[in-house]
């Protein structure tokens, strides 16, 4: 869609060390990746300070979470400062895990919203239903909802993408067909034209993440309303420059 950079997030997980992300960070740094393309990748938060340093500078990087306050007594819990102090400009915050693994509620992700974007970093703000909740038939009823908590914290929507998510999609193999992610991401954008505005819907950038590869970037990349991909485990391998590439 013109006026809306494709914008292609790598999110490693709780993978790698310094050899293996090392390897990769060379392979991304000497592909020729399309300019026209907004390439992020989001490291574990011990690497996040290697990542940027090892990275060629076009590329961004990203924290995979972060907490809703500056300091304290949070044992574990990494800052939107520390982030940037590492010189990372980006973190992924309510994805699927810290939702359905470690509780996180639409109203902490919010809040984490919030402080993260006061405090000057970019975001990525992940939504999705379960499969429970798709054979339900209450898909939209839960992206809706999800995507509420991050907008009512959102004053300046140019440093936020939206990422859709089906959790059924995830780690599994099973990807929502080209069409299946276009009518959600169509939604998404139509809730966000009566509830936000046209403006934002308009220039927003919604992506896709679930199981996205090689093989099937392309005709996803295609849709209307899909602008990228947050891409899991085919982020770790050679594959995502083809999936960087996805409109080249």
């Amino acid at each position: 869609m013109p006026g809306r950079k494709f914008f292609v997030g790598g999110n490693w997980k709780m993978n790698g060390d310094k050899k293996s992300l090392g390897a990769l960070i060379e392979t991304l740094n000497k592909a020729a990746l399309d300019p026209n393309t907004e390439v992020v990748c989001g490291a574990p938060p011990i690497y996040i300070d290697f990542a940027r340093q090892k990275l060629n500078a076009k590329i961004g990087v990203s924290a995979q979470n972060c907490y809703k306050v500056s300091k304290g007594a949070f044992t574990a819990e990494i800052s939107p400062a520390m982030i940037k102090d590492c010189g990372a400009s980006w973190v992924i915050l309510g994805h699927s895990e810290r939702r359905h693994v470690f509780g996180e509620t639409d109203e902490l992700i919010g809040q984490k919203v919030a402080h993260a974007l006061s405090e000057g970093l970019e975001v990525i703000g992940c939504v999705g239903e379960t499969l429970d909740e798709r054979e339900k038939g209450v898909t939209e009823k839960v992206v809706f909802e999800q995507t509420k908590a991050i907008a009512d914290n959102v004053k300046d929507w140019s440093k936020v993408v939206i990422a859709y998510e089906p959790v059924w999609a995830i780690g599994t193999g099973k990807t929502a067909t080209p069409e299946q992610a276009q009518e959600i991401h169509e939604k998404l954008r139509s809730w966000m034209k009566k509830h936000i505005s046209a403006d934002v819907a308009s220039n927003t950038r919604i992506i896709y993440g679930g199981s996205v590869t090689a093989g099937n970037c392309k005709e996803i990349a295609g849709k209307a309303d899909v602008d990228g991909f947050l891409v899991g485990g085919a982020s770790l391998k050679p594959e995502f420059v083809n999936i960087i590439n996805a409109r080249k």
